[in-house]
């Protein structure tokens, strides 16, 4: 198949019903996105696919043919960290880090479209990103008052 991955052109051959989520972490070496429920509960693999979010593990591969897709890798910058990641760092929003790809990726695509969003707004754009250690108290105010 072949798809562009962060603004480049990738080949890669499937064999059989890959999730899009393998392909990136084992075929293209992107390991940004967690390979943790593989049910697509979790949101640990969100990434975007053609500008909209989904869990890569529900996602077979051969779909992905064509299209574009935008891991944490290319949301953040080639120096430092995109300003959702350094909202995160500085209000505790990022513990152990597992989940914190994926909601990166839910962040910035909710501020790309929204740039000043509400609570309500922030929540359910996080809705599909389950975190265990924060409490999400410091990943919402991380994205409302961070970025």
């Amino acid at each position: 198949m072949k798809f562009t991955v962060n603004g480049r052109t990738a080949e890669v051959l499937v064999e059989g019903p890959q999730s899009l989520l393998r392909v990136l972490r084992d075929d293209v070496g992107l390991y940004g996105a967690k390979d943790a429920c593989e049910q697509g509960e979790c949101g640990a693999c969100t990434v975007l696919l053609n500008g909209v979010p989904v869990c890569s593990c529900l996602v077979l591969a051969a779909d992905a043919e064509g299209a574009h897709v935008m891991t944490v890798e290319g949301i953040t910058p080639a120096e430092g960290l995109h300003p959702v990641q350094e909202a995160l760092l500085d209000t505790g929003g990022a513990q152990c880090g597992y989940c914190t790809p994926g909601i990166v990726v839910s962040a910035a695509h909710l501020l790309e479209h929204n740039p000043d969003p509400t609570e309500e707004e922030v929540r359910e754009a996080l809705a599909g990103n389950l975190c265990r250690c924060t409490g999400y108290g410091a990943i919402i105010r991380a994205i409302m008052e961070g970025t």
